[in-house]
């Protein structure tokens, strides 16, 4: 799952740790890493001849389960991964019932859609969560972001015309659509409570994803060669992907995490196009290019914003020294 595809902007008032050059240089390798694991799901998921999604979803959920509390046992000890369940509170929960869903939505949807039709609407989930914190929480919106969001609901649109018009399912476009507004959910949740740790809500949220596939699948047995692509999909892909970002993401601005970020949404339909031939429509092209250009210019403004000193002589980004 991209399921987190891309990191939403902070608020200016969000300091940065102080980090040396070299290690901002660090973090925004391992947040590009985290962009390219994630992109390669769909290409993953195309290998893989299991007819049941069902199953899909519970192995893949078994697998990142195991890396995910394996990465945090090597990083916090049994001592702090408890505390990291047991602190997460009811945002915690909400986070991983988010992308619970999202992840469980993003499988079932590759039956339905194309690869590139599910990730380009996932692009706008930033601005997707600006939207909502306005009509949640009504946090102020500038009027470029609200021109991006417009932006991206217009690119949006076009990619799910053709399913209004019977092109194609609206299944697919439905499960899309429902991936990138869990993502915006949490995004928002994240926001507002930032105390909300990624990696065990993450990890939750494939314990939930596989425990509810297990109640519907029709089988669980699977071929050796499955089992090792979805031995990828589930650590590659999603858990070696969230690794890498939780490292990454502390460690640079949240505009340049966001732009890396983006590399997701884009990568992912090449790398199914070259290796599966899967050419996405005309209109999911075109939707997916106004999706993201206007997120790329707003993270292009933000992170301007950013930078912009607070008076004469004050850069705006802390010195990294």
């Amino acid at each position: 799952m991209t399921d987190t595809a891309s990191a939403p902007v902070a608020p200016s008032s969000t300091a940065l740790p102080a980090v040396s050059p070299r290690e901002e240089r660090i973090g925004m390798l391992l947040v590009f890493l985290s962009a390219l694991m994630w992109s390669f799901g769909g290409t993953i998921a195309r290998f893989i001849h299991i007819g049941d999604s069902w199953t899909v979803v519970f192995w893949r959920s078994l697998w990142a389960v195991a890396f995910l509390i394996a990465f945090m046992l090597w990083r916090d000890g049994w001592r702090g991964t408890l505390n990291l369940f047991r602190h997460m509170g009811l945002p915690g929960l909400g986070v991983a019932f988010c992308f619970a869903t999202a992840s469980t939505s993003f499988v079932v949807a590759l039956a339905y859609t194309t690869v590139a039709n599910i990730l380009l609407m996932q692009a706008g989930v930033p601005l997707l969560a600006a939207l909502l914190a306005w009509l949640l929480f009504r946090e102020r919106v500038g009027p470029a972001t609200w021109i991006a969001i417009a932006a991206v609901i217009v690119g949006v649109a076009i990619m799910v015309s053709e399913s209004l018009g019977g092109a194609v399912s609206p299944i697919g476009d439905g499960l899309a659509l429902l991936i990138a507004v869990m993502f915006s959910v949490a995004t928002v949740i994240t926001r507002r409570f930032a105390h909300v740790r990624m990696v065990p809500a993450n990890c939750l949220a494939a314990l939930l994803a596989g425990a509810f596939a297990a109640s519907q699948a029709s089988a669980f047995a699977v071929s050796a060669r499955d089992m090792g692509f979805l031995f990828a999909f589930g650590v590659v892909n999603l858990g070696v992907g969230l690794a890498f970002f939780a490292m990454g993401a502390r460690l640079v601005p949240a505009a340049i995490a966001a732009l890396l970020g983006t590399f997701e949404p884009i990568l992912g339909p090449i790398w199914v196009w070259l290796v599966h031939s899967e050419v996405p429509s005309v209109r999911t092209i075109i939707g997916g290019a106004v999706v993201v250009t206007a997120l790329l210019i707003h993270i292009g403004l933000e992170f301007k914003r950013q930078a912009r000193p607070a008076r004469p002589g004050v850069t705006g980004l802390p010195s990294p020294n």
